[in-house]
């Protein structure tokens, strides 16, 4: 007989074991896909330039691979601070709504605020995908613990991954480092494909495989902009009005 997956838990003995248990959802596949980008990264830091101590305080301050990216090639290229900053704010925009619909689900009361703010740096799609997923069927008390377990493991394995890419980089072909940076969107693509199951929620990934390549015909340069602007409104605006329609044929083909 086959062997049947563990099932995740849906409450821990207390908050510690929740934060440990965070740690040790993490320190598997999320730990080394997102490690292994940071591999390239810490590679590219090299390749561009950068000291030790610049890459290493991109990776603690940013966590965010594309605004990071971008910072690095602007720099690169002599851009002024100002265009570096909107450019890295425009591509950090992204997390605010990731921010906005988890923090409901990590609030509890009696809670200090300061931890919110500190919760609020860590979230980066990899941990808001998970934290999306688990902390609604966990205790209220559970869910920040072990929220911030997850992205602990994260953050240090991204520190990590940064160092010991600037140092591989003699050893790291260049097109291997930039292939190494692709994992990560691979990865979300796999975390994202459990929402599949629900076919409202697939709307915005169907919508945005469609979509995507049609708006970098029209430009290449704010393709990305705008497939997640139409996609994620036009999903917004017709999840509802797709859920009752399946709903309304589920029921018409339950005999009477």
């Amino acid at each position: 007989m086959a062997s049947k997956r563990k099932a995740l838990p849906t409450a821990f003995a207390d908050r510690r074991a929740a934060f440990l248990g965070g740690m040790r959802e993490s320190a598997s596949t999320p730990a080394l896909v997102l490690g292994a980008s940071f591999l390239g990264f810490g590679s590219l830091c090299r390749q561009s330039g950068w000291t030790l101590p610049m890459s290493l305080a991109s990776t603690t301050t940013g966590w965010a691979l594309p605004g990071q990216i971008t910072l690095i090639e602007l720099y690169g290229v002599g851009a002024s601070a100002a265009a570096i900053l909107l450019a890295v704010w425009l591509s950090g925009l992204r997390l605010l709504p990731m921010t906005l619909s988890l923090m409901p689900f990590l609030r509890h009361p009696g809670t200090p605020r300061w931890r919110y703010y500190l919760a609020a740096h860590f979230i980066a799609i990899t941990g808001w995908a998970t934290g999306m997923q688990r902390c609604p069927v966990l205790p209220s008390d559970q869910r920040l613990p072990f929220f911030m377990g997850f992205a602990t493991v994260l953050w240090s394995f991204s520190l990590i991954a940064t160092v010991a890419g600037f140092f591989m980089v003699e050893w790291l072909p260049p097109t291997v480092g930039l292939g190494l940076l692709f994992l990560n969107p691979v990865y979300f693509l796999l975390v994202f494909s459990v929402d599949l199951t629900r076919r409202a929620r697939a709307l915005p990934l169907v919508l945005g495989a469609i979509t995507g390549p049609l708006f970098h015909l029209l430009s290449p340069d704010w393709s990305l902009l705008l497939t997640g602007l139409f996609a994620g409104t036009a999903g917004f605006l017709l999840e509802r009005p797709l859920i009752r329609w399946l709903e309304g044929r589920k029921a018409a083909r339950v005999p009477s």
